[in-house]
């Protein structure tokens, strides 16, 4: 994926800190969240291609689609590209400087359709409704897992029957001897993209407390226990995987 002009280079733990805090969606580190996100996500622009081909495939005219954790948009982006312009775009994120960088990098790439950007809670439940597609791409992990559930639920309630919700995770594998061999080549996969050791283990501390994967089974039980009854995984590498959760 191309890096826009407004992109920074993620350097957050790059030098040495004292005492390493939870990771938060602050300033610092949405000025570089685009390197950040492209270096530490394995096909991360793959993902969003397959992502906006769902979406495109599933979103009905007289519907809206929520993008939930919208971050700096680029999922909106290239959602952008595909879903026809008469559909409005209603991006959600608890971070006011993402939203604020969002709306900034819209304007800047053209957007001429309705949208509307919303800072909000994801734990506070936000109103979804007349949705034909939902998306949580790598934020389902962030919601603390007592509320997973009822967020799960909140969405399926604000699908229209036949949308879809598109979920991407990072994920635990199914076996714990498999788990320590995917988050090596994870780890791996950080040093090709020109993370230190030091840049590694001081964002593996400041997440420890924050990002909390499930195993791919668990978030497709948590799927159908909400309601969602086809479920298919498009995507998979190691401990990261893409669904697609239907309601019928």
């Amino acid at each position: 994926m191309k890096r826009s002009n407004s992109q920074e280079q993620d350097a957050v733990f790059r030098d040495e800190i004292t005492k390493v805090s939870d990771f938060k969606f602050g300033t610092r580190v949405v000025n570089v969240f685009d390197d950040m996100v492209n270096r530490s996500v394995p096909y991360y622009g793959e993902i969003q291609r397959m992502v906006a081909e769902l979406a495109a495939d599933h979103a009905l005219p007289g519907t809206s689609i929520y993008d939930l954790g919208c971050s700096t948009g680029t999922t909106l982006i290239g959602l952008n590209e595909l879903v026809p312009q008469d559909i409005p775009f209603i991006g959600i994120d608890e971070s006011a400087e993402m939203i604020s960088k969002c709306d900034i990098k819209l304007k800047e790439a053209g957007l001429t359709r309705p949208y509307e950007l919303l800072v909000d809670d994801l734990h506070q439940q936000p109103r979804i409704q007349n949705a034909s597609v939902v998306i949580l791409c790598l934020t389902l992990q962030f919601v603390r897992p007592l509320y997973r559930s009822k967020l799960l639920k909140n969405i399926y309630e604000g699908l229209n029957q036949g949308g879809v919700l598109i979920l991407v995770e990072k994920v635990l594998a199914e076996n714990s001897v498999f788990n320590r061999d995917f988050i090596k080549y994870y780890y791996d996969y950080k040093r090709r993209r020109d993370y230190s050791e030091l840049e590694i283990s001081q964002k593996r501390e400041a997440l420890e407390n924050v990002l909390i994967p499930y195993k791919l089974s668990e978030n497709v039980e948590l799927l159908h226990e909400s309601g969602f009854t086809h479920c298919e995984t498009f995507f998979k590498w190691y401990n990261f995987s893409g669904i697609i959760a239907t309601k019928q």
